[in-house]
């Protein structure tokens, strides 16, 4: 597959977020391409799972996480995501050396780690680590490598070297997709090497996620359902969510509303 096909994919994925829809005759002359080549890209966007196919066109499907920038993820449901990252400081000890994967609702932890002290917390995000570093009492770590604009983190071969040389009481893990099946998802490839590295590195893992990650899935598998030691929600969770989580053995700790 040619880097033109990648690209050309990538833009129809990013008007499907933000459009709702698309059409084949219209993408046809935006990319310069003939109709069949536009089928063939909304057959492969269908097989992955963002697009569902239509008469002439192809329409976003809601259950897919998209790649979005973080100024974006930052604005939903912040509330919920404060609670959240506030029941998740509470597992931090004097002492402990933490991972912070980039996101969101991992951003919301960083306030509450202000009155701890002496700890030792490695980041591959850059506004994590620039809140971090006006904090007493921790030394903050940053990993080195690429930067990714949207989500302002850090990726690549040094980081992930760097990563491998170290260990981690624990990891508060991210994700845009909670599915018991395919695990937690995320929509970009070189993040999730990262963040699977990280989860190996941690003796204890606790992905943070708001109710409305769970259904959906995206390209890239971080970690198996079973593979997590905690998951901090709100109540917005599927019961069977909840139940088969249990019964795996996660702990599920859910908010109040």
């Amino acid at each position: 597959m040619s880097m033109d096909t990648v690209k050309r994919r990538e833009c129809i994925m990013d008007i499907l977020c933000h459009k709702g829809s698309v059409r084949v005759d219209a993408l046809s002359k935006q990319f310069s391409v003939s109709s069949v080549t536009i089928r063939n890209d909304l057959r492969y966007l269908e097989g992955k799972g963002c697009a569902l196919r239509s008469y002439g066109g192809a329409m976003v499907n809601h259950k897919f996480a998209f790649d979005r920038p973080l100024q974006v993820k930052g604005g939903v449901e912040r509330d919920i995501k404060i609670r959240i990252a506030q029941k998740a400081a509470e597992f931090v000890k004097y002492g402990d050396s933490l991972l912070i994967d980039s996101g969101s609702t991992t951003a919301e932890i960083v306030p509450f780690l202000k009155p701890r002290r002496d700890l030792v917390v490695m980041t591959n995000a850059l506004n994590i680590a620039y809140e971090l570093s006006s904090f007493e009492n921790i030394d903050v770590m940053i990993l080195g490598g690429h930067v990714r604009k949207k989500s302002y983190s850090l990726y690549g071969f040094m980081a992930e070297q760097q990563l491998s040389l170290h260990r981690f009481d624990t990891l508060f893990l991210g994700g845009d997709g909670f599915d018991l099946e395919a695990g937690i998802t995320t929509p970009n490839s070189e993040e999730a090497n990262l963040n699977r590295i990280m989860c190996n590195v941690a003796h204890q893992i606790i992905a943070v996620a708001d109710g409305s990650k769970f259904g959906r899935k995206s390209f890239c598998l971080i970690r198996k359902a079973n593979l997590i030691n905690k998951i901090i929600t709100d109540s917005r969770i599927p019961d069977s969510y909840y139940q088969f989580l249990i019964s795996i053995g996660v702990d599920v700790i859910v908010v109040d509303d």
